[in-house]
């Protein structure tokens, strides 16, 4: 019996660990000829005090986010799939990918990329990616 995965999503937020994770992705979306969500959670927190004095700030984020997905769209494009999502939210990246999500697209698949936090970062606050692992319902690959 072959198992296939169907809906993967993937958490990209620009960093050299999503991109690793992304083309991880694009392998395994045309491997099982699925369905790739790709995800982006603009974290609010990291600049809901800020926004009081500068009030773009999250026009800035939301620009970015969307330049950041469609770039995405069109790399996974260009290798030749064709069953893509987008998903941009707000909030918590550590509750909206492995909970609201996830859940949404009936995702069989998270892949995300290990973060870079020391020890120390990870023992006080968590990685996002730690998180996911925790709280999916489905598998999770983190990739290094």
């Amino acid at each position: 019996m072959k198992f296939e995965y169907k809906n993967i999503v993937v958490a990209v937020d620009g960093s050299e660990a999503s991109e690793i994770a992304f083309n991880k992705a694009l392998d395994i979306v045309k491997r099982n000829d699925a369905h790739l969500i790709i995800a982006h959670v603009i974290d609010f927190r990291s600049f809901a005090y800020a926004e009081a004095y500068d009030g773009s700030l999250s026009d800035q984020a939301e620009a970015y986010a969307k330049d950041l997905v469609d770039s995405c769209v069109e790399s996974a494009k260009e290798v030749g799939i064709s069953q893509i999502s987008r998903c941009i939210e707000y909030g918590s990246p550590k509750v909206k990918i492995a909970k609201d999500i996830a859940q949404t697209f009936k995702a069989d698949l998270i892949i995300c990329g290990a973060t870079g936090m020391n020890a120390v970062e990870r023992f006080l606050i968590g990685s996002v990616s730690e998180s996911i692992t925790r709280h999916a319902n489905c598998d999770v690959l983190v990739v290094r």
